[in-house]
């Protein structure tokens, strides 16, 4: 895809969605920590209806430290994974507390090292709660920048050094989140719906349906 495509698909994007965000409810930097890893191989909606429930009770390290595991179990235990999930956040709660006063790090070597915390989430974490132009690449966004050109790679990894290099500086804070949505809701995995997408005409996918 050459940069004058590229500048009109993202420009069409910003235009629909001045101000995204991500659809995982929080209000501090660990609510949205707690979220992001909670949502792995889950749905954004079931992690908030859980964080709904254990928010109000527990929403600091140490508050889900006194929950105990099998406290914290009880109000996760409808997320995919929760038992191993559980366990990972309570380590990770007391890694917080012992090593940064309970307050999440803006700084990516420590948020790797929280058990749970890949760089993926660590993304998520520094873009959203932070405001860092980094770019998380989840399926939705290797997908999207697979299929549409922006961005091909044959791993996530690829994909997110591909989208840092040719994303203009102006783009980068918000292109995470315009990228999974436009894959979660428009061009979705199994048939894609091109003929109510926004940014069709600059696609470079051939196999465009109706």
């Amino acid at each position: 895809m050459n940069k004058q495509k590229r500048l009109a698909m993202l420009t069409r994007l910003r235009a629909e969605n001045p101000h995204p965000t991500t659809e995982l409810n929080f209000s501090t930097p660990f609510e949205l920590l707690i979220a992001v890893l909670l949502s792995a191989q889950a749905t954004d909606v079931g992690v908030n209806k859980a964080t709904a429930k254990l928010y109000p009770v527990a929403n600091t390290p140490q508050a889900i430290l006194d929950l105990g595991l099998d406290g914290l179990k009880s109000y996760i235990k409808t997320i995919g994974l929760f038992n191993t999930k559980a366990v990972n956040t309570m380590k990770t709660c007391q890694m917080l507390v012992d090593l940064h006063n309970g307050e999440v790090p803006e700084n990516r070597e420590a948020l790797e090292a929280l058990p749970g915390v890949g760089r993926k989430t660590a993304n998520v974490v520094l873009n959203t709660a932070f405001g860092w132009p980094t770019i998380a690449v989840d399926t939705h966004i290797f997908r999207v920048s697979n299929r549409t050109g922006l961005a091909p790679g044959k791993n996530v990894d690829l994909v997110e050094q591909k989208l840092l290099k040719v994303i203009p500086t102006e783009f980068k804070i918000d292109v995470h989140h315009w990228l999974i949505l436009h894959g979660r809701y428009t061009c979705i995995a199994r048939k894609p719906r091109c003929g109510s997408c926004i940014i069709e005409d600059l696609c470079e996918f051939k196999e465009k349906t109706e």
